[in-house]
């Protein structure tokens, strides 16, 4: 999903088999909430033990299901219908993520904020945000925990390329580019931490669930 899609607008189709052996289930509720829930049913889901998983993707309001001719999609519907209580909890990963605050659209969100950029920033580096799916581009997060008030649209004209690194705004989502790319959303700053690298185990930075903090 490209970043700044109005996905927080879409109520899910209920669950169905969406290919050979690919079930998606569905949430529904304020989307924040509806995420919980899916990444709820997808830890529970790859700890159940079912013969025959062999993947699981939650994403804002769903959950990919993945087998082979021996899953047993019946046992599905019990995730969908209670995501909360399927499972194990577990402890989040937590990130703090370095920024520095030059991002070329660092006044603009300020003062459609109500607020200074300095007043902006120290708003911001108090805020708890979750990693709630991973899409768009190879190791690019969701990330949820935008107070309303601080929510910007993307921008009207997309940049056609927008450095690696990049921490941005678009919607009740903030995110950091992995890698040079076009984009739409609001520019705050940088960081030079790597959100993909194939030597590492495992390749991803962040993960559906982790908790990150950013610093100046």
């Amino acid at each position: 999903m490209r970043p700044g899609a109005t996905v927080w607008d879409n109520v899910p189709p209920p669950v169905k088999e969406t290919g050979e052996y690919a079930w998606l289930l569905a949430f529904e509720g304020e989307e924040a909430e509806a995420n919980e829930a899916a990444r709820s049913a997808a830890a529970a889901i790859r700890t159940s033990g079912m013969s025959g998983l062999v993947d699981v993707v939650p994403a804002a309001r769903t959950v990919l299901v993945l087998g082979s001719p021996e899953l047993d999609a019946s046992r599905l519907e019990a995730f969908e219908a209670a995501p909360r209580h399927a499972g194990p909890a577990f402890s989040p990963r937590r990130h703090e993520i370095r920024m520095t605050p030059d991002g070329a659209d660092l006044d603009e969100i300020a003062s459609r904020s109500g607020l200074s950029p300095d007043a902006f920033l120290e708003v911001f580096v108090q805020l708890d945000f979750t990693v709630g799916f991973l899409g768009f581009s190879t190791g690019f997060a969701y990330l949820y925990g935008l107070p309303k008030a601080l929510h910007l649209p993307r921008r009207g004209t997309p940049r056609a390329a927008v450095p690696g690194g990049s921490v941005a705004l678009a919607g009740p989502y903030v995110g950091i580019y992995p890698a040079p790319t076009p984009g739409g959303w609001n520019l705050l700053g940088r960081t030079a931490r790597r959100l993909f690298d194939l030597r590492a185990d495992p390749p991803f930075l962040f993960a559906p669930g982790d908790r990150v903090r950013f610093r100046l």
